[in-house]
Order: C-alpha cells, then sequence, then structure tokens
C-alpha cells in the first residue's frame, strides 16, 4: 500500500508540467473564444466534454483492464464509466462551476444589471438557467453516457492503444474552459486571468490525474513495480531500473 501511494504521488508530480502547459492554453482559449456568450460557451462544452470522457474512459479502463488480476467485463465497465464520468464532471463542471463562483467570476457587471431591467421574464428566466449547474451525464446523457461506453469498449479490446498524454490535457482543459464561458459574467481583466488559471489548473490537475491513475489502479492488486508504461499514454508508470530488474529474475 505504501509503495502505491509512494507512486501516485510520483506520478501527480510527473503531471505538474503537463498542467501548467494546459492550464495556459485554456487561458488562450478562453480569449479566442470570450465573445461567444453562455450559449456559445454550451454548444463548444457540448463538445469538449463527451470527448474529454471518451479520452477518460479509456485511459481507466484500460489502466484497469491492463493491470488488474480479474478482467471481468461487468469491473471494466463500472470502472470505466464512474472512473470517466464521474472524475470528466468534477474536471470540466464541478471545480469551473464551484471556481467561478468563489472568485466572483460570475457576477454580472453593472452595464448587465442595467440591461436586466429592460429583459423580459422569458429572457431573465434563460439567464437564470446558465448560472445552474449542468451535469451533462444527466442533462445530455444521451451523449454523454455513450460516450463513456464508447471509451471502455475501445479500452477492453484494445487496452494498449496509445493516446498522447498532452492531447487528453488538452481536451480536458477546452472542457474546463468551455464550461466557464458559459457562466462568466465579468469583463476579461488580469485579474480575472489570474483566477481563471488557477482554476483550470486543479481542474486538470487533480482530476486528470484522479481518472488516469488513482481510480483504477485502487482496484488492483498488481505490484507496482512490476508495472509499465502507462497502456494509452505510455508515460506514467516508469520502466523497470537495472536493479529492479534484477531483483525480479
Amino acid at each position: 500500500m505504501r509503495e502505491k501511494a509512494k507512486h501516485i504521488a510520483v506520478e501527480l508530480h510527473g503531471h505538474l508540467p503537463f498542467t501548467l502547459f494546459g492550464a495556459l492554453l485554456g487561458i488562450f482559449f478562453m480569449l479566442l473564444f470570450r465573445r461567444v456568450g453562455g450559449t456559445g460557451g454550451r454548444m463548444l462544452f457540448s463538445v469538449f466534454h463527451p470527448g474529454h470522457v471518451v479520452l477518460s474512459a479509456m485511459v481507466t479502463a484500460s489502466m484497469f483492464n491492463v493491470h488488474a488480476a480479474k478482467k471481468r467485463i461487468i469491473l471494466v465497465v463500472l470502472v470505466g464509466y464512474f472512473g470517466s464520468v464521474g472524475v470528466a464532471t468534477l474536471s470540466d463542471v464541478i471545480i469551473p462551476h464551484v471556481g467561478t463562483y468563489l472568485l466572483g467570476l460570475d457576477v454580472p457587471t453593472h452595464a448587465v444589471l442595467h440591461d436586466d431591467d429592460k429583459a423580459s421574464p422569458e429572457q431573465e428566466e434563460d439567464e437564470e438557467d446558465e448560472h445552474k449547474i449542468h451535469l451533462g451525464f444527466i442533462e445530455e446523457w444521451y451523449i454523454v453516457n455513450p460516450a463513456a461506453l464508447l471509451g471502455i469498449v475501445i479500452a477492453y479490446f484494445l487496452p494498449r492503444t496509445k493516446f498522447p498524454h498532452a492531447g487528453h490535457v488538452l481536451i480536458s482543459t477546452w472542457a474546463s474552459s468551455s464550461y466557464m464561458l458559459m457562466n462568466m459574467e465579468l469583463g476579461i481583466t488580469a485579474g480575472v486571468v489570474a483566477g481563471m488559471f488557477v482554476i483550470l489548473f486543479l481542474a486538470i490537475w487533480v482530476p486528470c490525474c484522479i481518472s488516469d491513475i488513482v481510480f483504477p489502479l485502487l482496484f488492483v492488486k498488481s505490484d507496482i513495480e512490476m508495472m509499465g508504461p502507462c497502456p494509452v499514454h505510455g508515460r506514467h508508470s516508469h520502466p523497470h531500473t537495472d536493479k529492479g530488474s534484477e531483483g525480479h529474475k
């Protein structure tokens, strides 16, 4: 158990460069699409969130499928589903939603409040709806849940299919950024950019690592020292050292 915890800690530290780069790309993405508004942000989210779920399901189910002693399909499905939909929801929805609220990024500007005085009841209802938390696996269940199953199927039959980790981080970043664009009311200033960077960093680092490493490894009894590279990303677990290899001969 101690070796597994040490292994997870090393992997979390190793993901810091990807996370920093991903957060910077997320800021660039938000600046690029800053004028799309809530409706445009929701359309972008409807594309990138399911994409993130597919990749998370592939990684989580692959890690479990490769390292688990008993490869029962029902276990692969359960681990892949909850490890992708659950963690992607945390990354793409919950952390951005709570972050924008705590930092006050979803507070309407004076101009918006002035315009709201003239808004119709229907417009006010639409604006109120924009500030509610949007759970993709419930509101767009017909897209998100099949996306998770697609990733699980790929992982089950092709568990060693490689996908660049940078690509996974990029899709996750775009999904989190799109959700923030759905809810943000304040103009983008230097202070707002700093707040968005912190939110994106947390939204990428912790959930992605939980999905890719921590969650699937909790359900396997494999010796950490015997694990090779991650079957999908090809980089998470570290190869044996010469000394370690000799010890297993």
